[in-house]
């Protein structure tokens, strides 16, 4: 579909909807979850195992074809801390047997994945979860498209790892880094002011306040004519 063709007043009900699902359905799955939550898609979420913990403000974005998965190995202890401000994209795999931490205002793009164990190991390989250990992301961390952040290790505060990245060892604060292993290849000025996801909601203009004014802007003049034809006879205008 070229636009959003659904009624402002449709959005606004399925939103609706959307977060009664939710808090039925997902948000007794958490051992925690703070206030506002946004799940898009939330039948496409794999929340498995005990202590899943996440802060206030978690958005959350899953597609059929990449679901979210949160998964903990309760044998071991495992366990997932996510602060607030954090935005998780399609096809998200956290899974951890230890430990994994994820910081306030974390970014975490497609299909990455963030794993504190090998869960098998190179000479026993039946029996879960092989050698492990924490992993943590500081503040304001942003994670690239199809990135793997491997058992043991810390990326410091407003660190980026680059699209496809391996990282197998720690990343120091305010670093940039990329390739398989990942080798830093730009240090960012820690004197600058970064703008974190925390100003979304905290700012002048509150994230929900801006999405529900953009949403009107663009949705206000659809009708439902608009909407069915755009599901059952689209054209290049839909």
């Amino acid at each position: 579909m070229r636009r959003d063709t659904r009624p402002y007043w449709v959005k606004k009900a399925m939103d609706r909807l959307n977060t009664a699902y939710c808090e039925r359905f997902l948000r007794p799955q958490f051992d925690e979850l703070g206030i506002d939550p946004v799940f898009r898609n939330p039948r496409h979420f794999e929340i498995i195992g005990p202590d899943i913990r996440a802060g206030d403000h978690l958005h959350a974005l899953a597609a059929r074809d990449a679901p979210i998965s949160l998964v903990v190995y309760p044998e071991t202890g495992g366990k997932i801390r996510i602060g607030s401000y954090v935005a998780l994209s399609p096809g998200v795999r956290i899974k951890s047997a230890t430990s994994i931490e994820v910081g306030d205002s974390c970014l975490i793009a497609e299909r990455v994945f963030i794993t504190d164990a090998d869960w098998h190991d190179y000479y026993d390989r039946i029996y879960p979860p092989g050698p492990m250990a924490p992993v943590r992301l500081e503040e304001n961390v942003w994670i690239g498209d199809g990135a793997t952040i491997c058992k043991g290790v810390t990326i410091g505060k407003n660190s980026v790892v680059g699209t496809g990245s391996i990282v197998t060892t720690d990343v120091p604060p305010n670093t940039v880094v990329a390739g398989n292993p990942a080798r830093p290849i730009r240090t960012l000025d820690e004197g600058a002011r970064f703008v974190t996801r925390r100003e979304m909601f905290l700012g002048a203009k509150p994230w929900g306040s801006f999405e529900d004014e953009m949403s009107y802007r663009y949705l206000s003049e659809n009708t439902l004519l608009d909407w069915f034809r755009a599901m059952f006879a689209p054209t290049r205008d839909m």
